[in-house]
């Protein structure tokens, strides 16, 4: 099985915050996710100095894709990017985890997401998407989808309708199983009519977390799971701490966590889908999807951004084999 993955091209710029009041002076909610303008970015950029920060290549779809394809998983991503040095990260860092990396060039910016980690450990994103904005529906082929399987795609994408739309007629009409995220609460509010008509007539799977899931439905995770697997074949709303809900038709399952010191939540969605995507690419039960989800967002929460070490992902692979085999359960 090969899966294809389409999103904002990003290099995340984590940030561990003493407090939250920087979250404050620069009017961020905390847990949201704003796109934020070159001014605002520079600026947010400038409070943050002499905090400690990292680089990764980013965006949700491309984590998912990077950690499927940590997994063995034969993957390729698009999305686009300047002609400059943070391109050249983006691209270089995706062919390191072996994703073939279909990046369009732009002579914009890179987008940069400015993810500003609570002591609590829950982030807030500061987006300026740069090159990432200039992916059109123009952009979309159907060549881009031969050979594959699964198409997942983020809901962040969302900022271009004709784009996110197109990509997913495409995809169907090449027979590839859709997988959507919802992104962000206040995304799935901002676009809902929208997203609930691409979730019935396109989506087969669909990630919601519990804030996504209410934005979507108005409901409780539960109801919320209820109403979404009535309009997609396999419907998952993860509820932090208290795991996750899966449901495809009348079959039902609830998935636990494992055991984390949780330093940063970035990639926790990201990774989920990743170890979920995965199980179903092996035809593996639902619950046991759910599980191999579980153990990945369960470990990248322990480190600060969305990429994990190679040792760390061979440790993973071979408790991924124990969940398949039944011989680890939580």
């Amino acid at each position: 099985m090969k899966i294809f993955g389409i999103g904002n091209a990003l290099v995340d710029i984590m940030t561990s915050l003493e407090s939250d009041n920087l979250l404050d002076t620069l009017n961020l909610p905390k847990g949201s996710m704003q796109i934020v303008n070159e001014e605002t970015i520079t600026k947010a950029l400038e409070k943050t100095k002499g905090l400690k920060q990292t680089l990764a290549s980013g965006g949700s779809a491309a984590n998912t894709i990077s950690g499927l394809a940590n997994l063995g998983v034969e993957t390729a991503f698009v999305g686009k990017v300047g002609s400059d040095e943070l391109g050249d990260f983006f691209r270089n860092d995706m062919q390191k985890a072996g994703i073939n990396p279909q990046l369009l060039r732009s002579k914009a910016a890179t987008g940069t997401a400015l993810a500003l980690v609570s002591p609590d450990s829950e982030r807030t994103f500061a987006v300026n998407l740069g090159a990432a904005i200039e992916m059109t529906a123009n952009d979309i082929t159907p060549n881009l989808f031969e050979g594959y399987d699964y198409f997942h795609i983020e809901g962040y994408l969302v900022q271009n309708h004709s784009l996110i739309e197109k990509a997913l007629k495409v995809a169907k009409s090449s027979g590839l199983k859709v997988s959507l995220d919802l992104a962000s609460y206040n995304v799935v509010e901002s676009n809902l009519d929208f997203l609930k008509r691409m979730v019935t007539e396109y989506v087969d799977i669909v990630f919601a977390n519990e804030e996504e899931a209410k934005a979507f439905t108005q409901k409780s995770p539960e109801e919320a799971l209820d109403l979404l697997a009535e309009i997609t074949e396999i419907a998952i709303v993860k509820i932090g701490a208290k795991g996750s809900y899966i449901k495809k038709g009348n079959e039902k399952h609830q998935v636990g966590v494992i055991k984390a010191n949780s330093i940063d939540t970035t990639g926790a969605g990201d990774l989920y889908a990743s170890g979920f995507l995965y199980g179903l690419s092996k035809g593996l039960p639902l619950n046991v999807c759910g599980k191999i989800g579980a153990l990945l967002s369960g470990k990248v929460i322990e480190v600060i951004g969305p990429k994990m070490s190679s040792e760390t992902w061979a440790t993973l692979k071979e408790k991924v084999k124990l969940i398949e085999t039944g011989d680890l359960d939580f």
